[in-house]
């Protein structure tokens, strides 16, 4: 849900009335017991929600210095507007967090929230790399479920819960809302559907919030007492369940050690990207130890992978002479159509060891500029610093004679996260569930005629109130002019004006009117063009097989979208595009093509000054990106003539 940054509004101190009305809400929401004597025991670090009564446990739940403010963004495929308070508060030590998000009357905790307050949430498990998935905004499957059966018990339909890591299973890091009741699954391969629906996560605009700026807080390496069955059981309770010993096993894994069963390992098995309409082949278990990649071995396999991807070109596009590359290609769409996709990534944890900032290269313009030393290809720099290829040399000994290698297939694991596939991502610019792409749009203008005018359109039989396209207008007019003899004697070209003429379109207000209503005549074309200019303007936008007679026409004159190119940041150029909706465009899955075929970031919020009623909604990529939307639009059936391009990065003229 908070993907992209929502509007918050200033902050308000919270009475201490309603803080702990709202404390005691969160305790009976989420069952926290409340201890009838102070615990004994206490753990080394952070804060346990069984103190030394009621009064510690609000503390702890939401601090006294808790402030509020209301926020809105937006949620769904829809883009539906969502309204919430937030909850912002400071725990000793630590700086000031959002902790609990209001959402209609349910209080949702944070990360932050979780990681003080072990066990106030049943905690689920999934594999890293799906998590991964989950904290970009996609659902759990139930394929993706770890650990289980049998899980929490408290994880029923419409539940809150945590989800955590096979690799770091004491550390929640999704919020969700149970979508089933996972409680009572006695199986989860093979089976189908959402089982949580992400509603927060570590990394999203809500983790990152903070007062200063400063960005969000690391996620700790291991919290000591979360264990499987939380949901605001006592601290007595749960330690005794969690039986912590001194064991070398307990210091090595940095947590407490769980049993491990045979049908627990055959539920694991078979889990990759098990998220929102994905399967995948099975693979071995996520948190296996491998061996790690030197610098070096890291720097052959990106080297290796471009000339793949080059070499991949080269025989593939032999016809063209460029061998299927648009000139100059920039940083990222080079990474992301001719490394990834040839990176030899088999298991999950290559996912993350095999990224370019571990290389010695450390960037893509390094990476890039070490090719253009071994004369492989050529580059040169942009303003701002961006680095382009402009020519490459695919007949070099290097490209032509190299030995492909085994890809792994698009199925397996991490390939979605940015490596394998053998080249899938370059032609999957954009998304197949997109309605849009390939419509046919045509724009029609129409003009109502105004009450002064019906002389005129009476004298043809014409009806006033119909709407005319300016073809048919004229014919009408001239009928007119015939009808009433008022074309000059001298000069055929010129019409007299009448009384009716001169009050309807000549009214005299500027200049030329005077002159006009002076001479008594005008000429045939200009009295036509004025005529259109005193109509009310409507318009149609036609999809694919409408005809005029089947759309209803819209008052006023036809959209046009518009593209705007600003600089952020000091040097970094962000391309906004907003009116895409009048031409059957959905903003989020033209930002999702975007993404791709940009390789580059996109989000999609409401423009500012739009009514929320009726908002419009606002696309944003990151770069300098103009011909890379038209074309988008273009595909989509948009005339490049329908839009308008303003560029704030070109600096003033001066004088």
């Amino acid at each position: 849900m908070f993907k992209k940054k929502p509007n918050i509004k200033a902050l308000a101190p919270l009475r201490s009335s309603d803080r702990r009305r709202i404390a005691d809400q969160i305790i009976a929401d989420y069952g926290v017991e409340v201890p009838l004597k102070e615990a004994t025991d206490q753990p080394e670090t952070g804060q346990e929600i069984a103190t030394t009564g009621v009064g510690a446990i609000r503390n702890a739940l939401l601090p006294d210095n808790t402030q509020s403010a209301r926020f809105t963004t937006t949620a769904g495929k829809d883009l539906k507007q969502v309204s919430g308070t937030l909850y912002v508060g400071k725990h000793p030590g630590q700086p000031q967090r959002v902790l609990w998000i209001k959402l209609e009357d349910r209080l949702l905790p944070t990360v932050y929230t979780l990681w003080m307050n072990r066990g106030l949430v049943p905690l689920l498990h999934t594999p890293d790399v799906v998590l991964q998935k989950l904290r970009g905004g996609a659902d759990l499957m139930t394929p993706g479920l770890a650990r289980g059966p049998p899980f929490p018990p408290k994880a029923t339909k419409g539940s809150v819960v945590a989800i955590a890591s096979l690799e770091k299973p004491n550390v929640p890091m999704v919020v969700g809302i149970c979508e089933i009741d996972v409680a009572s699954l006695q199986q989860v391969r093979g089976a189908k559907g959402h089982a949580v629906r992400g509603e927060h996560w570590d990394g999203d605009e809500i983790w990152a919030w903070s007062q200063g700026g400063s960005g969000g807080g690391s996620a700790p390496d291991d919290i000591q007492g979360w264990d499987t069955y939380g949901g605001g059981s006592g601290l007595e309770e749960r330690l005794n369940d969690i039986g912590i010993e001194d064991s070398d096993d307990a210091q090595n894994d940095g947590g407490v050690p769980i049993p491990y069963t045979t049908s627990q390992k055959n539920q694991e098995k078979g889990q990759n990207e098990f998220v929102e309409g994905e399967d995948a082949e099975p693979f071995e278990r996520v948190d296996e130890e491998e061996k790690d990649l030197s610098t070096k071995e890291i720097d052959d396999i990106f080297w290796n992978a471009l000339l793949y991807g080059l070499h991949h070109h080269r025989n593939n596009n032999r016809s063209d002479p460029h061998h299927g590359l648009n000139f100059p290609v920039n940083q990222s769409a080079l990474i992301s159509n001719l490394v990834l996709p040839f990176l030899p990534i088999t298991t999950p944890t290559q996912t993350a060891t095999m990224n370019i900032k571990k290389t010695s290269w450390k960037n893509a313009k390094k990476f890039i500029k070490a090719f253009d030393k071994a004369r492989l290809l050529k580059s040169k720099d942009r303003d701002g610093g961006e680095c382009v290829v402009v020519d490459i040399d695919f007949e070099d000994p290097a490209i032509v004679n190299f030995v492909p290698y085994k890809l792994p297939k698009k199925e397996t694991a991490g390939v979605e996260l940015g490596g394998g596939g053998g080249g899938k991502a370059i032609t999957a610019d954009i998304s197949s569930s997109d309605s849009s792409i390939g419509q046919k749009l045509a724009k029609i203008d129409l003009y109502k005629p105004k009450e002064q005018l019906a002389p005129v359109f009476a004298a043809s039989k014409a009806d006033q109130h119909a709407l005319y396209l300016p073809t048919e207008l004229r014919p009408i007019i001239n009928a007119y002019i015939d009808s009433e003899e008022l074309v000059s004697n001298t000069n055929k070209r010129l019409v007299n004006l009448n009384p009716i003429l001169a009050n309807a379109v000549f009214d005299g207000s500027t200049p030329l009117d005077r002159e006009v209503l002076a001479k008594g005549s005008v000429p045939r074309d200009a009295l036509i063009d004025r005529i259109l200019k005193s109509c009310s303007p409507y318009h149609i936008i036609l999809r694919n097989d409408e005809t005029r007679d089947s759309v209803k026409a819209k008052a006023g004159h036809a959209p046009i979208i518009t593209i705007v190119l600003e600089t952020r940041s000091g040097n970094k150029t962000v391309t906004k595009l907003s009116g895409v909706e009048a031409f059957h465009i959905q903003p989020q899955s033209l930002a999702d093509g975007l993404q791709k075929s940009c390789a580059s970031s996109t989000s999609v919020g409401q423009l500012a000054g739009s009514s929320p009623k009726k908002p419009v909604m606002e696309v944003m990529v990151q770069g300098p990106q103009k011909d890379a939307m038209i074309k988008a639009l273009e595909k989509r059936g948009v005339s490049r003539h329908w839009v308008e391009v303003n560029d704030k990065t070109k600096g003033k003229k001066k004088g």
